[in-house]
């Protein structure tokens, strides 16, 4: 997806490519028919085509899954940026964030991805002592059934709790003014 659209957009546009692949089904279906037909009349020798009706089949609910999946990633990174009050600029970052260390594109980060991604973004999770405590400190956060991954939604919950203030630090910012 593009990241200068809005998660609005972003979902109508996903939405809209859904419902194309699901009224693209009505020709699986007709072609469903056609090679009833081609059975029925005992030709089996397909010499224009390696594909079989099933693997067309199972290629189209392959292609509508990923969909699905990303129309509710999306969904819940609207619910996320909504309760929690981050702008869409914050989730563009975020993202764009995210997605630079996420290597193999797996959709989530793995240890040393997120510390390269915390360095990247000012916090002191070096390689001494100190810094592994605070590395491990955020891990647990993070990642709390140590499944050596931080999914993107993990890492949104993170950023936005660090970089929203408190009441007490808004009072303490106050205080010095």
């Amino acid at each position: 997806m593009e990241m200068n659209r809005t998660l609005e957009d972003q979902l109508n546009h996903l939405k809209e490519y859904e419902q194309n692949m699901v009224e693209y089904k009505a020709n699986l279906e007709l072609l469903d028919q056609q090679h009833q037909l081609v059975q029925e009349t005992l030709i089996f020798d397909k010499q224009h085509s390696n594909s079989t009706l099933e693997h067309l089949g199972v290629g189209w609910e392959q292609l509508l899954m990923p969909i699905a999946r990303t129309i509710n990633e999306v969904e819940n990174q609207i619910l996320t940026r909504d309760a929690k009050g981050i702008s869409q600029e914050q989730m563009q970052e975020f993202r764009a964030s995210f997605n630079h260390f996420d290597k193999d594109h797996g959709g989530a980060l793995g240890p040393e991805e997120f510390k390269a991604c915390l360095i990247s973004l000012g916090y002191d999770v070096k390689s001494d002592r100190q810094g592994n405590a605070e590395f491990q400190r955020i891990m647990a956060l993070v990642d709390p059934n140590s499944s050596g991954s931080v999914t993107f939604q993990a890492f949104i919950d993170f950023m936005s709790h660090e970089t929203t203030d408190t009441a007490e630090q808004v009072i303490n910012s106050f205080l010095f003014v």
